[in-house]
């Protein structure tokens, strides 16, 4: 196994008397999906955020390349190669697909800010913008409207606006939520694909979706760690079956 590209240790978030996330420890490694799960409330969402920066940690470090970066802003982190996704579609919808993959590939050229230039006039962000629809599956829908996208569609074109930041790490927040069976076939089919490269963090209740992808599992529960190891280990862990899974008919679904 390749070193870690982004590690926690003793990661804590509390909000006044509440500790949304304890000592949380993982490891993401490029070509893995590191899948975390757990019922509503259990910090999943609060742990992505901590490490994206869109949370400030209590305490706890956040290692990227021996980095630690906890405390730098989304923006750093983001730079830094730190690519995510959120629980609600976050695009630009009266914009082009092409468009919304530009606008993100252009947030990381020396030039992003200049607004007397045309963005078509820069062909290294259109290469980028038109490399990273490619890699999500959506070449065909370069010249759609955001907004006549299925729901499947957008989250796709949400991946595609990470990728067009170059990113190594990829933290996705629940990307299957809402979807029908053939668009998270699809879906899971994109991750399992992007996993070559990045390393993955994946939050979903979708279990099949989880026991497709997950190379690594961790079951949080109440903010802490109930569990992590390879989903063979979660899968019989008497723990798990009785905290959150529901037994072991779940588990073998």
């Amino acid at each position: 196994m390749s070193e870690a590209i982004l590690r926690t240790a003793g990661l804590t978030k509390r909000f006044g008397g509440l500790v949304a996330v304890s000592d949380v420890s993982l490891d993401l490694h490029v070509g893995e999906v590191h899948v975390v799960i757990g019922p509503n409330g259990a910090g999943k969402s609060t742990l992505t955020n901590l490490l994206s920066g869109d949370l400030p940690a209590t305490s706890g470090r956040v290692m990227l390349d021996g980095r630690d970066i906890a405390g730098l802003s989304s923006d750093q982190i983001s730079r830094m190669g730190v690519g995510r996704s959120y629980q609600k579609t976050n695009i630009f919808l009266p914009f082009t697909v092409f468009e919304n993959a530009r606008l993100a590939a252009q947030s990381r050229t020396p030039y992003a800010l200049h607004v007397f230039g045309r963005a078509e006039q820069y062909d290294a962000i259109n290469t980028l913008a038109g490399a990273a629809l490619e890699s999500a599956g959506l070449s065909h829908r370069a010249q759609r409207v955001a907004a006549t996208l299925s729901h499947g569609e957008q989250r796709q074109l949400e991946i595609a606006m990470c990728l067009a930041t170059r990113p190594r790490v990829l933290l996705l927040d629940e990307p299957l939520a809402g979807m029908g069976p053939h668009e998270s076939q699809r879906m899971v089919e994109l991750i399992g694909k992007l996993r070559n490269d990045h390393a993955i963090m994946l939050i979903e209740h979708d279990m099949d979706a989880v026991f497709a992808l997950a190379n690594r599992l961790t079951v949080m529960v109440n903010g802490e760690v109930l569990e992590s190891g390879s989903p063979e280990q979660v899968r019989s862990s008497p723990a798990v079956q009785a905290a959150y899974l529901g037994g072991e008919e779940m588990l073998h679904g």
